[in-house]
């Protein structure tokens, strides 16, 4: 690494900005895709990737020829890109000692000749890397490798505008999309490893009375507030999203329901106290509902909703958390409404 250059040491730093991305195990996306098959065919590659180094993996956003999603950071070869602001170039790394031992060279995918550009991030740190493999030694020319900057600088510039898309301009929470994003990746880390999470759906009550009333430029000075508050309020791994409206999501990992409850009712606390920032008073109803084995991630999302409905039903501005017969007791109300219904229909139909 560079000695002058702080950002190439400051790797607690690189992953924090890898992570404001919010982009690790994200679904495919065809900007990038579009990227990686370009540089795979105007360098004549079989393997060209979007890597993005995590603290312990490399991780595709976009891969051309590789089949695997992921590899040990310790296999990487794109880890040692970033490590330079200068591209890697690697014309045989079966003659390199630090790669010729690799198991990706000394097996599938057979790597050969590699060159990458790191991927820096406004702030100046390398995030992961833009490459091109072959399976056969190779010399990449400066034209190549001019190139290769040029679509790298792009891909750095598809995150950022990604990163504008998932984000909420006016309370700086995640956007519904981005918010769901975080949410189906919490469901399929719970999967695949087992770690707890927790989802708090909550909003603010009678929040059109405040537009109705103050106007809304104040409804927006709430909502401004909100995102303030949750945003301190929580941990850094934790998820906050603005789902619509007055409507709201926070995504907690690692926590049980009863940490996921407490969390809510600081939150809650936070914004009944808040009223001297606001027009007038502001309170939020809230919904908590855990990951539970044999659910899916709609189920999931349901079931924080039935709750915030009950939390709704008790007067407003509680917590409440997801109990079964919450959805017995929304299913028996909504047959009686159906069974009023008829009997009233009937009675006009006699008259």
């Amino acid at each position: 690494m560079t000695a002058h250059d702080p950002q190439l040491h400051d790797e607690a730093g690189r992953l924090r900005a890898l992570q404001r991305y919010n982009i690790l195990d994200s679904a495919p996306e065809r900007n990038f895709d579009i990227i990686t098959a370009l540089v795979r065919d105007l360098l004549h590659v079989p393997i060209c990737a979007v890597s993005l180094i995590d603290e312990d993996r490399q991780w595709f956003k976009s891969q051309q020829g590789l089949d695997a999603a992921e590899t040990p950071r310790s296999l990487a070869f794109c880890d040692h890109t970033i490590r330079s602001r200068r591209s890697l170039v690697i014309e045989n790394a079966a003659a390199d000692p630090r790669f010729a031992a690799n198991p990706l060279v000394t097996g599938s995918p057979n790597i050969r000749s590699y060159a990458g550009v790191p991927l820096m991030t406004p702030d100046g740190y390398n995030v992961g890397a833009l490459c091109a493999i072959d399976q056969r030694e190779r010399t990449f020319t400066e034209q190549d490798l001019n190139l290769l900057e040029r679509f790298g600088a792009l891909a750095v510039e598809q995150m950022e505008l990604r990163t504008l898309a998932m984000t909420d301009s006016l309370t700086g929470a995640l956007s519904r999309r981005g918010f769901v994003e975080a949410a189906r990746r919490a469901f399929c880390n719970f999967v695949n490893a087992q770690r707890p999470a927790a989802l708090i759906s909550f909003d603010l009550d009678k929040f059109k009375s405040v537009n109705d009333r103050f106007g809304h430029s104040c409804g927006n000075d709430v909502l401004q507030v909100v995102g303030g508050l949750c945003l301190r309020l929580l941990r850094p791994d934790d998820r906050f999203g603005r789902l619509g409206g007055e409507e709201f999501g926070i995504l907690l990992t690692g926590c049980n329901l009863r940490q996921a409850v407490a969390c809510a009712e600081r939150v809650r606390k936070a914004l009944e106290q808040s009223s001297h920032l606001l027009c007038g008073p502001v309170t939020a109803s809230f919904g908590v509902a855990t990951l539970e084995g044999g659910s899916d991630f709609d189920d999931w999302q349901m079931r924080a909703d039935r709750a915030l409905y009950a939390a709704k039903d008790q007067g407003r501005n509680c917590v409440v958390a997801f109990d079964p017969t919450l959805h017995e007791t929304n299913r028996q109300r909504r047959r009686n409404d159906i069974s009023d219904l008829i009997e009233t229909c009937a009675r006009w139909r006699t008259q």
